[in-house]
């Protein structure tokens, strides 16, 4: 198993102690997969677009993975009788596109691999193309997933220009839409961003107690929360008076326990389109998903320890560049902001943390 220990908030990347497991010390001989071909259209609602860009995906067999003996049993399929719905599952959701793939296989590696019963937790992969399930089930034989397609027409005309193009992918979206697309007896997901490794066991975060609220995430109630929002908004009181009798505080929406059965109960997909509409008629914000989820639960959120998001290490929205560890012990490390360990590793160019998320990389290119 990965640790990753902080030991103060002045030493560089350098001073970070890994320690590592001698079943991570090295991985076997792992076995290429291509994905060279179509998949069948997918049981879903709509037709899912075809797109050739993963004949050029090539991603190893990730090893097998198996619960430690104190495990409850969650023998659930999607198939042939028992279901998503077993109690004993953990729920994660993510995103599988393209541009993102890399980083979203990664991640489900990263969560295998620390997780004591991981054949206890079940995927849910939100896509907006085909061809993405046959690559995931060749990667991991034994993961418990389903793949739902996410219509980008839904928020197409929701969405508005951003400080940078990624952000306004129509699936960057699809968290908005969880409670509606999962099976209704999904009654509370982790939803994960695909650039970032879990280095803990997920389970401890998947017990987090929300109490009354709906979302649970890292709070960070030091940054200067008026930079989220234009002039435009906090000029208008009928605007910003939806923060009256709240402290909100900034989170960051790409790690996020959600109480789906609340979620359903109090419409916050409607709450949060309407202040995608208001967007569209009055620019009262610039970064993309983030701002309508602030609008929303900022200052009704459930706290969880910051070990679970250690954010930023992408750099900025623009430059990209290199950033250090926040001080305090790691769960999560998320390559939020433009720069991607994978695209830096690729060029040559990569910041000192991105060695931190390579032993989870399953990429090799097709000869």
């Amino acid at each position: 198993m990965l640790w990753i220990m902080r030991l103060s908030g002045f030493f560089s990347a350098a001073m970070i102690m890994i320690v590592l497991s001698p079943s991570m010390q090295s991985f076997p001989p792992a076995e290429a997969i291509r994905s060279s071909h179509f998949d069948k259209y997918l049981r879903l609602t709509g037709q899912i677009p075809a797109i050739d860009s993963l004949n050029h995906f090539s991603f190893r067999k990730a090893s097998a993975f198996r619960n430690a003996e104190e495990c409850s049993s969650a023998d659930a399929k999607i198939s042939g009788g028992m279901t998503v719905c077993n109690p004993s599952l953990v729920h994660i959701a993510i995103t599988l596109d393209v541009e993102y793939l890399r980083g979203s296989i990664a991640a489900v590696h990263s969560i295998l691999q620390h997780s004591m019963c991981p054949d206890n937790v079940f995927f849910h992969f939100l896509v907006s193309e085909k061809n993405l399930e046959t690559l995931v089930r060749s990667t991991f034989p034994q993961l418990k997933f389903k793949v739902y397609y996410f219509d980008p027409e839904i928020v197409r005309n929701l969405i508005s220009t951003s400080v940078r193009q990624a952000l306004e992918q129509p699936l960057n979206y699809a968290r908005n839409y969880l409670a509606d697309i999962l099976e209704p007896c999904v009654r509370r997901v982790i939803y994960l961003d695909s650039d970032l490794v879990v280095v803990d066991d997920v389970a401890k975060l998947w017990t987090t107690d929300l109490g009354s609220k709906t979302v649970g995430a890292p709070e960070y109630c030091h940054a200067n929360f008026t930079k989220y929002f234009t002039a435009n908004f906090w000029s208008d009181k009928r605007l910003s008076s939806s923060f009256a009798g709240r402290r909100p505080c900034y989170f960051n929406t790409g790690v996020m326990v959600m109480d789906l059965v609340r979620w359903r109960r109090f419409g916050y997909t409607k709450r949060i389109e309407w202040w995608m509409e208001i967007q569209k008629n009055g620019r009262i914000y610039e970064l993309g998903s983030l701002p309508p989820f602030l609008l929303v639960f900022a200052g009704h959120v459930a706290p969880i320890d910051h070990r679970w998001n250690q954010h930023g290490l992408g750099g900025d929205n623009v430059k990209g560049s290199c950033r250090d560890l926040h001080p305090g012990p790691v769960s999560l490390l998320h390559w939020s902001g433009s720069g991607k360990p994978w695209l830096r590793l690729d060029s040559n160019r990569p910041c000192p943390l991105d060695a931190l998320w390579t032993p989870y990389d399953l990429y090799g290119p097709l000869p």
